[in-house]
């Protein structure tokens, strides 16, 4: 604890912005790199979700560009902003290094100072309980809203829409026999063998889907319950393939003309299948328990969901990842509180998200400048790009005066700095460290 209570000479062009001596043109050039990413960012996304959407016309005439440049803005402060505070507090960091104690990149800290001992397979056991909420509140009658009821709906699809609790006998009449002969189909003409073997591979499907076991509570009329399970592996198998492929074609399609191979790995690439199997196993499992739950209580119980979603947050283990199983258990958080709120259980508090991503950046920030090691590495790519490769020579040796080993991962890098601008000759930097 002792370093904390440590302070620098140096000054904020020593520590920070080393690559101008000038705050205000150091401010200048980061925001416009900050301005340039952002818009490359925000400009596709907004245009591809007003596509998906099928905006009209008057939507792309007077909404589209205030929206993207809205956000631009908003991100481009970000990175902007920060640096121009850096300048102007200067002896800030220490207050700032305090601020981290309440976040994610707490948890790191934690681990690498051997305060915290990290559960083994904690992501996966953290998604499972918040698909089995999740799954719950989905099941329950106005449990989730919007956005979170239209996307569980496309992933584990239309059948699992929320019920009440009834027993079979009481709700679900009963279905044609079995044994029930079915009127048969026009026969098809030796002259047209494409369409009769067409119609033959469809029957054949269909009688495969349609015969089989399948419970009265079941809402999956069209399949019996394997089929079902089966049929949603295939749907999210292909979807998240799909999903993986598209986020490598920017990367892909750059190296066309010097390494075209790079197109087959595209297709090929292991996480393509590692996020199709994620998808895939998640709502096959989630559909099987809630098949056989179904079967061994004779009952279609939203309580079912809480089994069903635990056991489907299984399927992580294909597709590791604490940033979906963190991000989705915020979210949950939110919709909890939400509902505490609409329940006169919670209070609402003004301008929370505000003051709540205020925090937030300070802390990632603070620990991108004094410990990268804890930062998310996708995050600290993020800052890098946003900043144009800036943030990676700032001063880190003179920080580690603090014990946080700032410059672990620069490879003893010393920025070359002017001396007429330097309260501390650069030859002694390394010696401060």
């Amino acid at each position: 604890m002792a370093a904390l209570s440590k302070s620098i000479p140096h000054s904020c062009y020593e520590i920070g912005h080393t690559w101008s001596p000038s705050c205000t043109l150091s401010s200048l050039q980061v925001t416009a790199g900050a301005l340039e990413v952002s818009f490359k960012i925000y400009a596709p996304l907004y245009l591809i979700a007003a596509i998906l959407r099928r905006r009209k016309k008057d939507y792309y005439l007077k909404r589209l560009l205030p929206e993207i440049l809205q956000s631009t803005s908003f991100l481009t402060a970000n990175g902007g902003l920060y640096i121009a505070f850096f300048c102007i507090l200067r002896r800030g960091l220490l207050t700032i290094y305090m601020a981290n104690l309440a976040t994610e990149t707490i948890f790191r800290m934690g681990v690498t100072r051997g305060v915290i001992n990290p559960i083994r397979h904690g992501e996966v056991l953290l998604f499972c309980m918040t698909a089995s909420l999740y799954m719950f509140f989905f099941r329950c009658k106005d449990g989730l809203q919007g956005f979170a009821f239209s996307a569980l709906k496309f992933i584990v699809g239309k059948e699992e829409i929320p019920t009440h609790s009834f027993l079979a006998e009481h709700v679900y009449p009963r279905g044609p026999e079995r044994g029930a002969v079915e009127p048969e189909p026009p026969r098809v003409g030796p002259s047209s063998g494409r369409t009769s073997i067409a119609a033959l591979t469809r029957r054949l499907l269909e009688s495969v889907c349609r015969h089989g076991p399948r419970h009265r509570c079941c809402k999956h009329y069209e399949d019996n319950c394997i089929s079902y399970c089966v049929k949603g592996f295939i749907r999210m198998f292909s979807v998240g393939y799909l999903i993986q492929c598209c986020l490598k074609i920017p990367s892909a399609f750059r190296h066309l003309f010097t390494k075209p191979s790079r197109l087959l790995s595209l297709l090929y690439n292991k996480e393509n299948f590692q996020l199709g199997a994620f998808l895939g196993s998640f709502v096959s499992i989630y559909k099987g328990t809630s098949c056989i739950l179904r079967w061994l209580r004779n009952l279609d119980d939203e309580l079912h969901a809480l089994i069903a979603g635990f056991l489907a947050g299984l399927s992580m283990f294909f597709y590791k990842s604490t940033t979906i199983s963190m991000y989705l258990a915020s979210k949950l958080v939110e919709t909890m509180y939400f509902k505490g709120i609409e329940a006169g259980r919670f209070p609402y508090i003004s301008q929370a998200d505000t003051i709540i991503y205020a925090v937030s950046t300070a802390i990632c920030f603070q620990a991108a400048v004094m410990e990268v090691q804890n930062l998310r590495p996708s995050y600290w790519k993020f800052l890098l790009r946003l900043t144009k490769g800036r943030f990676a020579v700032m001063n880190r040796k003179a920080l580690d005066a603090f014990g946080t080993n700032a410059s672990r991962d620069f490879h003893g890098f010393i920025p070359k700095l002017d001396p007429r601008y330097t309260v501390v000759q650069p030859d002694l930097v390394v010696h401060l460290g």
